[in-house]
């Protein structure tokens, strides 16, 4: 079954965000990655605070773990540690 990243968040500090955009992106895409959902319009409902939902599909759960665990991924993490709030779930899919 496939695997998804179902992110909400928040970023105060938009050179550090590009940084990690571009890092995550390259990476998403070398794990056969996909983003279904990057940001754009939205509306929140139920106690929805953040402003931002992003959305990335992978050929399976495993998969969609090992990228997040992976030392190239935790690496690109490092640049939005201390300017964002995050909601970030790693879930399989039907």
């Amino acid at each position: 079954m496939k695997g998804y990243w179902i992110v909400r968040c928040e970023y105060h500090d938009p050179s550090a965000f590009e940084l990690y955009a571009k890092a995550a992106t390259e990476i998403v895409a070398k794990n056969d990655g996909k983003f279904l959902v990057r940001g754009g319009q939205q509306t929140n409902m139920e106690n929805a605070k953040l402003e931002r939902t992003v959305l990335v599909e992978f050929p399976s759960f495993e998969i969609a773990e090992a990228v997040y665990a992976g030392e190239e991924y935790q690496s690109a993490l490092k640049h939005i540690t201390d300017c964002s709030v995050r909601d970030f779930v790693i879930s399989e899919g039907i």
